[in-house]
């Protein structure tokens, strides 16, 4: 029986799916802009009754959909909103990955759509990211439009992000999914497409059901009321200084912004294209010219997975930190679901690389944020959760582990 503490109201007993291996410990759902240290709202993966989780579930059930039919909704969603005056009809976000070089080239050269790009660049670019980006736009042959944010909020919101949740990513992933409808909304266009539904990885299963995202992701009413960074948007003016036109890029459109009679449809490319990780990958580097890291990214085995930015690799760090569950986990439960690892070599991969520290961008990221290396190696001392792990010999070990040799095993 588990009697320690617990942390981000995670599950208090540890276990792990049957059939990849993923632990229940992964979030499944967090509202972002209420993201405190405690995570109210957040939600973690479910499992059936057989011990298999939702990711694993999901990757049955796109075993038995028909393609076809998916593939037919989608030419009747194109028509409805694809344009003959040259007009942009649609927003793809991303950076040049994988997936929105697949999504942007699947629209515009399969399904005739004329998208217009759009980039929430990463906070510190890899040469190889940047690269990658310039191929996406020159080589798939695209527009875009790179909303190149303050620099000076953007690093004061990684640091306190990192100070008040050990999440390098927030104001990333958040800037990254906001700017589009902003865009939209002042280029008029009625249509956005993402790539993958989270819900492949385990996300809520019954967000597969639609191609639709639900739309309490991007319209709020009171900004105020709001949290970035772990702070509320109130505190952040009030105690650094910042003003409303600061944050605002981060933050969702407000309804007001939204003139009578605009309706802007938010689709997963996914629900409508069997979205398999490494055929992405192959996609990109046929059509896009896109070029894998030279070397596996610390922490897992894999080379091609979100590679864009230096702080990729610290933030899975922090995923190993808070959730016990690394990088090599995140790669490794996807690959089984899709058939290409077992469960056994899964294991073997999480056992090697899972928790690697990512040394080789790290300093270089700590001058920029200017903050301290002992200072971010206490932030994830005092992040343990006390359930997950324990010391022995004066270091930290995982008390549960899916190799079955946690300290507490």
């Amino acid at each position: 029986m588990n009697n320690h503490d617990t942390y981000y109201n995670l599950p208090s007993k540890v276990f792990f799916c049957k059939n990849c291996v993923i632990s229940n410990q992964r979030p499944s759902s967090v509202p972002e802009f209420k993201h405190t240290r405690n995570r109210d709202g957040a939600h973690y993966i479910e499992f059936n009754e057989e011990g298999v989780c939702e990711g694993c579930e999901q990757g049955v059930i796109k075993e038995n959909i028909d393609w076809k039919k998916r593939e037919a909704e989608l030419f009747e969603l194109c028509d409805k909103f694809r344009r003959i005056d040259g007009q942009y009809d649609c927003v793809v976000p991303g950076s040049g990955g994988k997936d929105s070089a697949i999504t942007a080239h699947l629209l515009k050269y399969k399904y005739g759509m004329n998208p217009l790009t759009v980039t929430w660049p990463p906070i510190l670019y890899t040469d190889y990211g940047l690269k990658n980006f310039n191929n996406w736009i020159d080589i798939g042959g695209f527009d875009n439009i790179s909303f190149k944010r303050n620099g000076r909020v953007m690093k004061l919101l990684t640091k306190l992000s990192i100070e008040n949740l050990l999440h390098p990513f927030q104001t990333f992933i958040i800037g990254q999914k906001n700017i589009s409808p902003k865009i939209a909304l002042n280029y008029g266009i009625p249509l956005i497409f993402y790539g993958e539904n989270q819900a492949e990885y385990g996300n809520p299963i019954a967000d597969n059901s639609t191609s639709l995202m639900n739309k309490s992701f991007y319209t709020f009413e009171n900004m105020d009321g709001l949290f970035l960074a772990g702070l509320s948007i109130k505190d952040l003016k009030e105690k650094y200084n910042l003003q409303y036109k600061d944050l605002l890029p981060y933050l969702p459109p407000m309804p007001d912004e939204y003139k009578a009679g605009t309706k802007i449809e938010f689709h997963y490319l996914g629900y409508y294209e069997k979205w398999i990780p490494q055929e992405a990958y192959y996609y990109a580097v046929e059509n896009t010219g896109f070029i894998a890291r030279p070397y596996r990214s610390q922490g897992t085995y894999s080379k091609y997975s979100s590679i864009d930015d230096k702080i990729d690799d610290l933030h899975y760090y922090t995923t190993y930190i808070k959730f016990g569950i690394g990088r090599a986990t995140y790669d490794a439960a996807q690959e089984i679901r899709n058939n290409h690892l077992t469960r056994e070599e899964g294991q073997a991969l999480v056992k090697r690389f899972d928790g690697e520290f990512p040394d080789k961008y790290f300093n270089e990221i700590m001058e920029y944020l200017e903050l301290s290396t002992e200072s971010f190696h206490k932030l994830c001392d005092d992040f343990r959760s006390p359930h997950l792990w324990g010391k022995i010999d004066d270091k930290w070990e995982l008390r549960h582990t899916v190799n079955n040799d946690g300290i507490d095993d």
